[in-house]
């Protein structure tokens, strides 16, 4: 099932980048966190109110912007 709803957008939080339920934790931080080599279990103790949920959310939102239409020209 699809963790997307847990992924908002407010143009008065943030710069209007996107965040975990409405918190003041972005998309992009739990990604570096993820890339730099952080487990989920470090992040889910160092952000107790995230939810596990919310990190798949992030992960499943990133596949999405990387997923695009490839043109190639004739």
């Amino acid at each position: 099932m699809s963790q997307l709803h847990r992924i908002t957008t407010d143009s008065a939080q943030c710069g209007g980048r996107p965040c975990i339920r409405s918190l003041r934790i972005r998309v992009k931080d739990v990604l570096d966190l993820l890339a730099a080599g952080a487990s989920r279990e470090e992040i889910l103790a160092d952000y107790p109110y995230l939810e596990a949920e919310d990190i798949t959310a992030s992960l499943e939102y990133a596949a999405l912007q990387t997923d695009h239409p490839v043109l190639t020209v004739a």
